[in-house]
Order: structure tokens, then sequence, then C-alpha cells
């Protein structure tokens, strides 16, 4: 089974999938409520204790943080916050369960499971309709307004590095 995750601090998506390909299970860390950082992190650190004693898991692959600023985009603040809790995250793998994480980068991720996101288009929105177009195990539960549950976006993001990872470990090894 591979773990994925899209680590942010204030909800953080999670795929399970199975190495043929099955997508077994989604859910998101929602951390909004929490104010440290460390505890969040305690947070996260259940979860993947919970995960990993249910589905075994021998490969994690996290989205790589932004290490650059776009215009509108994050703070150089907010990109340190995410690397800093990405890193916490990342050990919190290896320390608690033993497996090094494998970092992939989100426009990568999605160009290798055939995502193309135009200039001008939302990614996070054409991955949403992607996977609503081709994987079935994909769930989606809606506000009472039609809008995703919160997380559901960093659930989506979750399942690319998934997918991605998957693509990963089927390379052969140099």
């Amino acid at each position: 089974m591979i773990l994925a995750l899209d680590v942010s601090t204030s909800c953080t998506g999670v795929a399970i999938q199975a190495y043929d390909g099955t997508l077994i299970a989604t859910e998101a860390i929602d951390l909004r409520k929490i104010e440290n950082i460390f505890d969040k992190a305690e947070e996260v650190k259940k979860v993947i204790k919970r995960l990993h004693s249910a589905y075994r898991f021998t490969n994690i692959f996290i989205e790589e943080p932004l290490s650059v600023m776009g215009r509108g985009m994050s703070t150089a603040h907010v990109l340190f916050l995410l690397s800093k809790f990405n890193g916490i995250v990342s050990w919190l793998c290896y320390d608690t369960i033993g497996i090094q994480p494998r970092y992939l980068k989100a426009m990568s991720a999605r160009k290798s499971i055939g995502i193309k996101v135009e200039k001008g288009q939302n990614a996070k929105e054409v991955v949403f309709k992607f996977l609503l177009d081709t994987e079935p195990r994909f769930t989606v539960e809606y506000t009472p307004k039609g809008n995703p549950k919160h997380g559901t976006l960093d659930r989506a993001d979750a399942v690319v590095i998934a997918k991605a990872g998957l693509l990963e470990c089927q390379k052969p090894q140099s």
C-alpha cells in the first residue's frame, strides 16, 4: 500500500492506494482549530499511526512544498511555515513507522498521471474535475450551497500524489 500526503497546516489530505492502482481510502485531517504547530503535528501523527496499523503501507509520498512565491500567491512567511510543517510530518513518518517519505512536485505529479492545467486555470479545480471523471472511488460530500466540503480538494491532491507515487514505484530501480 501507498500512503500519500498533501501536507498543510490547515488541512492535510491523505490517500491510501494499493499497488494495483485501486484507491483504498482518502481522508482530510482538519487542523484549523489547532493553534500550535506541534499539536497539529501530533494530530497528523495519530492519523498516520492509525492508518498504518490498518493498511500497512510500505511507501510514503508527500507533495513537495512550494519553494517560490508567485504573484498573488503565498508570502515568504507562509511558505516557510508550510516547509517547516512538511519537514515535521516527514520526520514523524520516518520516526513512527520507519518509512522514509519520498517527495513529488505537484506539477510533475499531475503531469505524470495525465492532468494538464492550462495557464490561468485553477489547478485544484482541474484536479478535482479530473478525479470526478476518472476515479469512481473518489467520493465527494457537498455543503448545502453545493460546494465540496472542506478538505475535499486536499484529499484530491493527495490522490494525485498517490497515483504519481505508484508510477514512481513501478519505475525500474537504478
